[in-house]
């Protein structure tokens, strides 16, 4: 890992000694921290000499912008966290067409993800807000056919660990949803942001 990386794996360490005190002041300066060093872990990997690796960089800072319209917990803020990070899943997406993706493993990958999409709308759309179920709902359909996608460069052009960065961000923003519509908790976010921020730092990996 270079220092970027060691940074925000050092900040989401402290992000959660943070969130388990409730020391609300730590969580305003280690997030975004440790959101800083995921992009800057992709700057570092040489991000910016690939179309690929563009696409990665643009998604890691739209998503540096979600984890700080997360921090306040407002439903303005929420709302415009969601729009970030499905911004950060289209870019992902960009990413992985430009890079080169099968569209048949895509399609593939698609059912058993769309079996999945329907399980976790069933447990969580009743009890989003009715004015934040649209917004959610389109996020669910573009994280999919995001990890479908990270899918399909996988299977044209190899590097298992972009597969597995996605499923991890995927999981992650179950840990945000249970958190935001079922129940608060530190328990949430003790899974959910290692799984998070690591698989950030898994896609800066990816553009070297």
């Amino acid at each position: 890992m270079n220092l970027c990386a060691w940074v925000s794996v050092v900040a989401t360490a402290a992000l959660l000694g943070f969130a388990w005190r409730g020391a609300r002041r730590g969580e305003w300066v280690a997030k975004p921290i440790a959101a800083l060093g995921f992009v800057g872990s992709a700057w570092q990997h040489g991000a910016l000499d690939t179309a690929y690796g563009a696409w990665v960089l643009a998604a890691l800072v739209a998503s540096m912008g979600g984890d700080v319209a997360l921090i306040p917990r407002t439903p303005r803020t929420f709302l415009a966290g969601l729009g970030l990070f499905l911004l950060g899943h289209l870019l992902y997406a960009c990413a992985f067409v430009a890079r080169g993706a099968s569209p048949g493993a895509a399609a593939l990958a698609l059912l058993p993800l769309s079996i999945v999409l329907a399980l976790v709308a069933r447990w969580l759309m009743p009890r989003v807000p009715a004015r934040m179920k649209a917004p959610v709902a389109a996020y669910m359909v573009v994280i999919t056919a995001m990890v479908a996608l990270a899918v399909g460069t996988v299977a044209a052009r190899g590097d298992a660990r972009i597969v597995v960065a996605a499923v991890a961000f995927y999981v992650s923003d179950l840990s945000v949803a249970r958190d935001r519509f079922v129940q608060q908790g530190f328990s949430n976010k003790l899974w959910g942001w290692p799984l998070y921020f690591g698989a950030q730092l898994v896609f800066a990996a990816t553009v070297g």
